[in-house]
Protein backbone atom coordinates (compact mmCIF):
# COMPACT_ATOMS: atom_id res chain seq x y z
CA UNK A 1 0.00 0.00 0.00
CA UNK A 2 1.35 3.30 -1.02
CA UNK A 3 0.52 4.99 2.56
CA UNK A 4 3.18 2.60 3.86
CA UNK A 5 5.94 5.39 3.17
CA UNK A 6 3.60 7.58 5.66
CA UNK A 7 7.29 8.87 7.56
CA UNK A 8 9.58 8.52 4.60
CA UNK A 9 7.57 10.41 1.86
CA UNK A 10 4.99 11.65 4.34
CA UNK A 11 7.68 13.57 6.27
CA UNK A 12 10.09 13.31 3.64
CA UNK A 13 8.38 14.65 0.41
CA UNK A 14 5.70 16.63 1.92
CA UNK A 15 6.13 17.66 5.25
CA UNK A 16 2.90 15.92 6.28
CA UNK A 17 2.09 16.57 10.05
CA UNK A 18 1.96 13.47 11.92
CA UNK A 19 1.79 12.83 15.66
CA UNK A 20 4.30 10.74 17.51
CA UNK A 21 2.86 7.71 19.11
CA UNK A 22 4.08 7.04 22.57
CA UNK A 23 5.72 3.76 21.65
CA UNK A 24 9.23 3.62 23.44
CA UNK A 25 9.31 1.37 26.07
CA UNK A 26 8.54 3.28 29.53
CA UNK A 27 9.46 1.39 32.91
CA UNK A 28 12.60 -0.59 31.65
CA UNK A 29 15.69 0.02 32.73
CA UNK A 30 18.87 1.44 30.88
CA UNK A 31 22.45 2.24 31.60
CA UNK A 32 23.64 5.90 31.70
CA UNK A 33 22.89 7.45 28.65
CA UNK A 34 25.34 9.71 26.80
CA UNK A 35 25.13 13.39 27.48
CA UNK A 36 24.48 14.86 23.74
CA UNK A 37 26.33 18.37 22.98
CA UNK A 38 23.61 20.42 20.59
CA UNK A 39 26.02 21.62 17.39
CA UNK A 40 23.06 23.08 15.46
CA UNK A 41 19.03 24.18 16.12
CA UNK A 42 19.26 25.68 12.44
CA UNK A 43 17.86 22.76 11.06
CA UNK A 44 14.19 21.80 9.73
CA UNK A 45 14.38 17.73 8.70
CA UNK A 46 18.00 16.65 8.75
CA UNK A 47 17.18 13.24 7.41
CA UNK A 48 20.74 12.10 6.59
CA UNK A 49 23.88 13.15 8.22
CA UNK A 50 27.70 12.19 6.55
CA UNK A 51 30.40 12.97 8.95
CA UNK A 52 33.68 13.65 6.35
CA UNK A 53 36.96 13.95 7.51
CA UNK A 54 36.14 17.48 9.25
CA UNK A 55 33.08 17.87 8.02
CA UNK A 56 29.43 17.32 8.79
CA UNK A 57 27.64 17.29 5.51
CA UNK A 58 23.24 17.65 6.53
CA UNK A 59 20.54 16.64 3.96
CA UNK A 60 18.16 19.31 5.23
CA UNK A 61 14.60 18.00 3.45
CA UNK A 62 12.06 20.25 4.68
CA UNK A 63 14.79 23.46 3.46
CA UNK A 64 15.46 21.67 0.32
CA UNK A 65 19.80 22.24 0.94
CA UNK A 66 22.66 20.17 0.99
CA UNK A 67 25.14 21.74 3.34
CA UNK A 68 28.01 21.85 5.49
CA UNK A 69 27.88 22.57 9.23
CA UNK A 70 29.80 25.60 10.50
CA UNK A 71 30.87 26.37 13.52
CA UNK A 72 27.70 28.52 14.84
CA UNK A 73 25.53 25.80 13.88
CA UNK A 74 24.23 27.17 10.72
CA UNK A 75 25.02 25.33 7.11
CA UNK A 76 26.99 26.42 4.30
CA UNK A 77 25.17 25.29 1.65
CA UNK A 78 26.59 23.03 -1.32
CA UNK A 79 23.52 22.64 -3.13
CA UNK A 80 21.01 25.13 -2.21
CA UNK A 81 18.03 23.89 -4.32
CA UNK A 82 18.01 20.28 -3.58
CA UNK A 83 14.09 19.44 -3.33
CA UNK A 84 13.61 16.72 -0.57
CA UNK A 85 16.83 16.53 0.02
CA UNK A 86 17.45 13.39 2.43
CA UNK A 87 20.58 10.94 1.83
CA UNK A 88 23.96 12.37 1.51
CA UNK A 89 27.03 11.01 1.40
CA UNK A 90 31.34 12.05 0.38
CA UNK A 91 32.95 9.55 -1.49
CA UNK A 92 35.91 8.70 0.54
CA UNK A 93 38.39 10.22 -1.86
CA UNK A 94 36.63 13.55 -1.00
CA UNK A 95 35.90 13.82 -4.57
CA UNK A 96 32.37 13.19 -5.49
CA UNK A 97 29.12 14.76 -3.28
CA UNK A 98 26.06 12.14 -3.47
CA UNK A 99 23.19 12.83 -2.59
CA UNK A 100 19.40 12.21 -2.81
CA UNK A 101 16.48 14.57 -4.19
CA UNK A 102 12.20 14.27 -4.68
CA UNK A 103 9.60 16.31 -6.12
CA UNK A 104 6.07 16.06 -5.59
CA UNK A 105 4.05 14.35 -3.18
CA UNK A 106 2.91 11.52 -1.73
CA UNK A 107 1.42 9.16 -4.16
CA UNK A 108 2.68 11.41 -6.98
CA UNK A 109 6.60 11.84 -6.80
CA UNK A 110 7.33 13.34 -9.91
CA UNK A 111 11.10 13.05 -10.16
CA UNK A 112 13.50 11.64 -7.94
CA UNK A 113 17.10 10.46 -8.35
CA UNK A 114 20.61 10.65 -6.82
CA UNK A 115 22.44 13.28 -7.98
CA UNK A 116 26.71 13.04 -8.02
CA UNK A 117 28.56 16.25 -8.21
CA UNK A 118 32.29 15.61 -8.95
CA UNK A 119 35.68 17.79 -9.50
CA UNK A 120 35.43 20.61 -11.95
CA UNK A 121 31.77 21.01 -12.01
CA UNK A 122 30.62 17.61 -13.39
CA UNK A 123 27.37 16.58 -12.32
CA UNK A 124 25.66 13.54 -13.28
CA UNK A 125 22.15 12.60 -12.16
CA UNK A 126 20.52 9.16 -12.07
CA UNK A 127 16.69 9.18 -12.53
CA UNK A 128 15.34 6.53 -10.14
CA UNK A 129 11.74 7.13 -11.14
CA UNK A 130 12.88 6.65 -14.83
CA UNK A 131 14.15 3.77 -13.98
CA UNK A 132 11.75 2.18 -11.62
CA UNK A 133 9.14 2.90 -14.38
CA UNK A 134 11.03 0.95 -16.81
CA UNK A 135 11.99 -1.89 -14.95
CA UNK A 136 9.48 -1.76 -11.36
CA UNK A 137 11.93 -3.89 -9.36
CA UNK A 138 9.39 -5.30 -7.10
CA UNK A 139 6.58 -6.00 -9.81
CA UNK A 140 6.79 -9.38 -8.84
CA UNK A 141 6.22 -9.51 -5.62
CA UNK A 142 2.94 -10.24 -3.92
CA UNK A 143 1.70 -7.49 -1.43
CA UNK A 144 -1.92 -7.65 0.43
CA UNK A 145 -3.98 -10.95 1.05
CA UNK A 146 -4.22 -13.61 -0.84
CA UNK A 147 -7.45 -14.98 -1.76
CA UNK A 148 -9.69 -12.76 0.29
CA UNK A 149 -13.02 -13.85 1.13
CA UNK A 150 -15.81 -11.03 -0.33
CA UNK A 151 -16.18 -9.68 3.32
CA UNK A 152 -12.40 -9.36 3.67
CA UNK A 153 -11.68 -7.51 0.10
CA UNK A 154 -15.17 -5.20 0.99
CA UNK A 155 -13.45 -4.17 4.10
CA UNK A 156 -10.25 -3.95 3.29
CA UNK A 157 -10.95 -1.65 -0.09
CA UNK A 158 -13.21 0.44 2.43
CA UNK A 159 -11.03 1.30 4.69
CA UNK A 160 -8.34 2.48 1.75
CA UNK A 161 -6.42 -0.89 2.01
CA UNK A 162 -4.95 -1.96 -1.22
CA UNK A 163 -6.59 -5.94 -1.28
CA UNK A 164 -4.11 -8.05 -3.38
CA UNK A 165 -1.40 -6.19 -5.85
CA UNK A 166 1.40 -6.24 -6.83
CA UNK A 167 4.48 -3.66 -6.85
CA UNK A 168 3.14 -0.34 -8.19
CA UNK A 169 5.79 2.09 -10.18
CA UNK A 170 6.79 4.82 -7.47
CA UNK A 171 10.39 5.87 -6.51
CA UNK A 172 11.52 7.40 -3.82
CA UNK A 173 15.16 8.14 -3.60
CA UNK A 174 16.34 7.96 -0.06
CA UNK A 175 19.65 6.86 1.37
CA UNK A 176 22.82 6.47 -0.32
CA UNK A 177 25.97 5.07 0.42
CA UNK A 178 29.61 4.39 -1.52
CA UNK A 179 29.64 0.64 -2.21
CA UNK A 180 33.56 0.28 -4.09
CA UNK A 181 33.39 2.28 -6.70
CA UNK A 182 29.28 2.18 -6.90
CA UNK A 183 26.56 3.43 -5.04
CA UNK A 184 23.90 2.00 -2.72
CA UNK A 185 20.76 4.01 -3.16
CA UNK A 186 17.80 2.97 -0.85
CA UNK A 187 15.04 3.77 -2.59
CA UNK A 188 11.55 3.87 -0.10
CA UNK A 189 9.08 3.86 -3.25
CA UNK A 190 10.72 1.27 -5.12
CA UNK A 191 11.09 -0.82 -1.92
CA UNK A 192 14.46 -1.79 -3.31
CA UNK A 193 18.31 -1.19 -3.34
CA UNK A 194 19.82 0.44 -6.12
CA UNK A 195 23.65 0.42 -7.41
CA UNK A 196 24.18 3.11 -9.31
CA UNK A 197 27.91 3.76 -11.24
CA UNK A 198 29.61 7.12 -11.49
CA UNK A 199 27.79 7.77 -15.05
CA UNK A 200 24.28 7.22 -13.47
CA UNK A 201 23.54 3.88 -14.80
CA UNK A 202 21.43 1.86 -12.58
CA UNK A 203 20.44 -1.65 -11.83
CA UNK A 204 18.79 -3.40 -8.72
CA UNK A 205 20.75 -5.06 -6.24
CA UNK A 206 17.81 -6.61 -4.05
CA UNK A 207 14.20 -6.01 -3.68
CA UNK A 208 13.34 -6.08 -0.03
CA UNK A 209 10.86 -9.04 0.94
CA UNK A 210 7.08 -8.42 1.53
CA UNK A 211 6.29 -7.96 5.93
CA UNK A 212 3.64 -10.44 6.88
CA UNK A 213 1.33 -9.58 9.65
CA UNK A 214 -1.62 -11.15 10.69
CA UNK A 215 -4.35 -8.66 11.93
CA UNK A 216 -5.47 -8.61 15.50
CA UNK A 217 -8.69 -7.84 17.20
CA UNK A 218 -6.65 -4.57 18.55
CA UNK A 219 -5.16 -3.54 14.94
CA UNK A 220 -8.57 -4.12 13.44
CA UNK A 221 -10.53 -1.66 15.90
CA UNK A 222 -7.97 0.45 15.71
CA UNK A 223 -8.55 1.21 11.21
CA UNK A 224 -12.19 0.76 11.79
CA UNK A 225 -12.17 -3.18 10.03
CA UNK A 226 -14.74 -5.30 10.75
CA UNK A 227 -14.42 -8.82 12.58
CA UNK A 228 -13.65 -11.07 9.23
CA UNK A 229 -10.26 -9.38 8.87
CA UNK A 230 -9.48 -10.71 12.00
CA UNK A 231 -6.90 -13.44 11.90
CA UNK A 232 -5.98 -12.91 7.78
CA UNK A 233 -2.46 -12.58 7.13
CA UNK A 234 -1.53 -8.94 5.40
CA UNK A 235 1.82 -8.96 3.43
CA UNK A 236 3.18 -5.06 3.74
CA UNK A 237 5.56 -3.22 1.87
CA UNK A 238 9.08 -3.60 3.16
CA UNK A 239 10.36 0.40 2.57
CA UNK A 240 13.84 0.78 2.87
CA UNK A 241 15.25 3.98 4.62
CA UNK A 242 18.80 3.50 5.01
CA UNK A 243 22.17 1.53 4.17
CA UNK A 244 25.27 1.62 5.47
CA UNK A 245 28.38 -0.18 3.85
CA UNK A 246 29.84 -2.73 6.99
CA UNK A 247 32.96 -4.89 6.64
CA UNK A 248 33.70 -6.99 3.75
CA UNK A 249 31.05 -4.88 1.54
CA UNK A 250 28.02 -6.56 3.55
CA UNK A 251 25.27 -3.88 3.73
CA UNK A 252 23.15 -2.60 6.60
CA UNK A 253 19.57 -1.84 6.31
CA UNK A 254 16.97 -0.94 8.19
CA UNK A 255 13.00 -0.65 6.87
CA UNK A 256 9.64 0.63 8.00
CA UNK A 257 7.07 -2.04 8.07
CA UNK A 258 4.43 -0.89 5.91
CA UNK A 259 0.92 0.13 6.97
CA UNK A 260 0.56 2.35 9.66
CA UNK A 261 2.68 3.03 12.38
CA UNK A 262 0.63 3.25 15.23
CA UNK A 263 1.07 1.72 18.75
CA UNK A 264 -2.29 -1.32 17.83
CA UNK A 265 0.06 -1.83 14.94
CA UNK A 266 3.28 -2.75 16.98
CA UNK A 267 6.82 -1.63 16.69
CA UNK A 268 7.43 -3.41 13.12
CA UNK A 269 10.60 -1.70 11.70
CA UNK A 270 13.52 -3.88 11.32
CA UNK A 271 17.69 -4.09 10.70
CA UNK A 272 18.92 -6.34 8.10
CA UNK A 273 21.68 -7.54 6.56
CA UNK A 274 22.46 -8.05 2.85
CA UNK A 275 25.10 -9.98 1.04
CA UNK A 276 24.96 -7.88 -2.13
CA UNK A 277 27.01 -10.95 -4.45
CA UNK A 278 24.33 -13.95 -3.07
CA UNK A 279 21.60 -11.57 -2.58
CA UNK A 280 20.76 -13.39 0.60
CA UNK A 281 19.47 -11.13 3.10
CA UNK A 282 19.28 -11.74 6.94
CA UNK A 283 16.98 -10.12 9.42
CA UNK A 284 19.07 -8.75 12.45
CA UNK A 285 17.14 -7.77 14.82
CA UNK A 286 13.11 -6.25 14.46
CA UNK A 287 10.47 -4.47 16.93
CA UNK A 288 11.35 -1.12 16.30
CA UNK A 289 9.00 1.86 16.21
CA UNK A 290 9.97 3.89 12.78
CA UNK A 291 13.44 2.69 12.15
CA UNK A 292 14.11 5.88 10.09
CA UNK A 293 18.24 5.37 10.20
CA UNK A 294 20.80 3.81 11.14
CA UNK A 295 25.25 4.00 12.20
CA UNK A 296 27.60 1.17 12.28
CA UNK A 297 30.19 1.46 15.57
CA UNK A 298 33.51 0.72 15.59
CA UNK A 299 33.36 -3.04 17.99
CA UNK A 300 30.46 -4.25 15.83
CA UNK A 301 27.30 -2.38 17.39
CA UNK A 302 25.07 -1.20 15.25
CA UNK A 303 22.79 2.09 16.01
CA UNK A 304 18.85 2.58 15.32
CA UNK A 305 17.22 5.73 15.25
CA UNK A 306 13.42 5.08 16.21
CA UNK A 307 11.26 7.94 14.92
CA UNK A 308 8.18 7.08 16.75
CA UNK A 309 10.09 5.68 19.98
CA UNK A 310 11.92 8.85 20.01
CA UNK A 311 15.16 6.98 21.01
CA UNK A 312 18.30 5.56 19.89
CA UNK A 313 18.48 1.81 20.45
CA UNK A 314 21.85 -0.63 19.90
CA UNK A 315 21.75 -3.68 18.97
CA UNK A 316 25.17 -5.88 19.11
CA UNK A 317 25.00 -9.06 18.20
CA UNK A 318 21.50 -9.32 17.27
CA UNK A 319 20.52 -8.26 20.75
CA UNK A 320 18.31 -4.67 21.35
CA UNK A 321 19.45 -2.56 24.26
CA UNK A 322 18.69 1.27 25.29
CA UNK A 323 21.60 3.62 24.18
CA UNK A 324 19.78 7.23 24.43
CA UNK A 325 16.07 9.07 24.31
CA UNK A 326 16.07 11.91 21.78
CA UNK A 327 12.84 12.86 20.85
CA UNK A 328 12.12 13.57 17.28
CA UNK A 329 15.34 11.52 16.23
CA UNK A 330 15.84 10.99 12.61
CA UNK A 331 19.17 10.48 11.94
CA UNK A 332 22.20 8.94 13.29
CA UNK A 333 25.38 8.35 11.42
CA UNK A 334 28.92 7.24 12.85
CA UNK A 335 32.38 8.69 11.89
CA UNK A 336 35.72 6.81 11.71
CA UNK A 337 36.97 8.31 14.24
CA UNK A 338 34.57 6.32 16.47
CA UNK A 339 31.95 9.82 16.61
CA UNK A 340 28.54 9.55 17.16
CA UNK A 341 25.58 12.11 15.53
CA UNK A 342 22.50 12.46 14.91
CA UNK A 343 19.45 14.61 13.96
CA UNK A 344 16.41 15.50 15.02
CA UNK A 345 13.04 17.51 12.97
CA UNK A 346 11.26 20.23 14.12
CA UNK A 347 7.90 19.65 16.27
CA UNK A 348 5.95 18.00 13.80
CA UNK A 349 2.87 17.84 15.72
CA UNK A 350 1.25 20.87 16.40
CA UNK A 351 -0.09 20.10 19.96
CA UNK A 352 3.38 18.99 21.29
CA UNK A 353 5.52 22.18 22.31
CA UNK A 354 7.34 23.44 19.31
CA UNK A 355 11.06 22.58 19.29
CA UNK A 356 13.24 23.10 16.40
CA UNK A 357 15.00 20.35 14.61
CA UNK A 358 18.87 20.00 15.99
CA UNK A 359 22.25 17.75 15.09
CA UNK A 360 23.71 16.76 17.63
CA UNK A 361 27.52 15.23 18.81
CA UNK A 362 26.83 12.60 20.77
CA UNK A 363 29.99 10.67 20.89
CA UNK A 364 32.74 13.38 20.52
CA UNK A 365 35.88 12.24 18.01
CA UNK A 366 38.24 13.84 15.57
CA UNK A 367 35.84 16.26 14.01
CA UNK A 368 35.37 17.78 17.31
CA UNK A 369 38.94 18.13 18.41
CA UNK A 370 40.00 20.03 15.40
CA UNK A 371 36.88 21.76 14.22
CA UNK A 372 35.54 23.16 17.68
CA UNK A 373 38.89 23.97 19.52
CA UNK A 374 41.53 24.87 16.74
Amino acid sequence: MRSTRMLVAGIAALGLVLATPAMASAGQKHRPAPDPEVRSTEVVAPFNIDLAGKRVYVADGFANVVGTLSRDGALKPVASSAPGAAGVELSRDGKTLAFTTTEGGQGAITESGLNLWGPRGSKVYADTLAYETAQNPDGDTAYGVADPSPCVADALTAAGFPVSYTGVVDSHAYSVAQWGKRWVVADAGANALLSVDKRGGIRTLAVLPAQPATITAEMAAAVGLPDCVIGVTYRFEAVPTDVEVGPGGMLYITTLPGGPEIPAFGARGALWKLNPWTGKITRLADGFAGATNLALGKRGEIYVAEYFAGKITKVTHGKKSHYLDLANVVAVESGRDGSLWAGTTIALDPSAPQVPGTIVEIVKGAWHKWSFRH
